[in-house]
């Protein structure tokens, strides 16, 4: 069975009932703080290419960093929306859970039954 990561930030709600989710269900992930340990370009790369979804669609529009950066600029390429999140991980939508070539969203956490 391939290994199982979770994207966590533990201080939200939907990684922590993720996390629970995939515990209750007999698997013990690899645990990724990303907030503490932010996943550079080109993981941030590989991931969107597991999730089979653009770099717009990871980022989390309401947080001030996205405000502040202007990255709703329609005009801005995938290149500069992954390096907006290299720099700011707040902006990485949460939790990712990744098993082999695949990834989801924990949003809703049941997401991930899809993987196990």
């Amino acid at each position: 069975m391939s290994q199982v990561t979770i994207y966590h930030n533990p201080r939200c709600s939907k990684s922590r009932q993720t996390l629970q989710l995939l515990e209750d269900n007999g698997v013990t992930p690899e645990i990724i703080l990303y907030l503490e340990t932010p996943p550079a370009a080109d993981v941030i790369n590989d991931l969107l290419k597991k999730l089979g979804i653009s770099a717009r669609d990871l980022l989390r529009k309401g947080e001030d960093a996205y405000k502040e950066n202007d990255l709703k600029d329609g005009s801005l390429s995938e290149q500069q929306l992954v390096a907006a999140m290299v720099k700011f991980p707040k902006l990485i939508e949460r939790p990712i859970v990744v098993k082999g070539n695949k990834a989801v969203l924990g949003r809703p956490p049941e997401n991930v039954l899809a993987l196990i």
